[in-house]
């Protein structure tokens, strides 16, 4: 129980601080950045939380079913811009790969100046 209270409580002061501070974060994400920060500060202990984390990863399937829900609200619309849909991720991926290349061949090359 008292992992789940720790993560319960790094998620609420993330939406706190969200909330507060009126940032462009969701306090989800602020919350887990904290808890990570709590980590290697050696403010949490790992122990403490570990058998709360391993339960919610073992079932995490079971938080993506509202997301299934509602794209098969959606499926019409999804279906009619299918080809803009799948044009995006295919043209998105292949810059995502062919920028990677690039700059690993450019650091690649950097390395063997310098004896890498």
């Amino acid at each position: 129980m008292l992992g789940f209270a720790i993560l319960l409580a790094f998620n609420f002061i993330g939406y706190v601080i969200q909330m507060g501070l009126h940032l462009p974060l969701p306090g989800n994400v602020i919350g887990l950045i904290l808890f990570t920060a709590a980590l290697f500060a050696k403010v949490v202990k790992l122990e403490w939380v570990e058998e709360a984390a391993s339960l919610l990863t073992r079932h995490m399937m079971l938080f993506f079913i509202p997301y299934t829900v509602g794209i098969l609200l959606f499926l019409p619309i999804i279906g009619a811009n299918l080809v803009a849909i799948c044009g995006g991720i295919v043209g998105a991926t292949a810059v995502v790969l062919i920028v990677t290349g690039w700059i690993s061949s450019k650091l690649g090359k950097e390395g063997e100046k310098y004896g890498g």
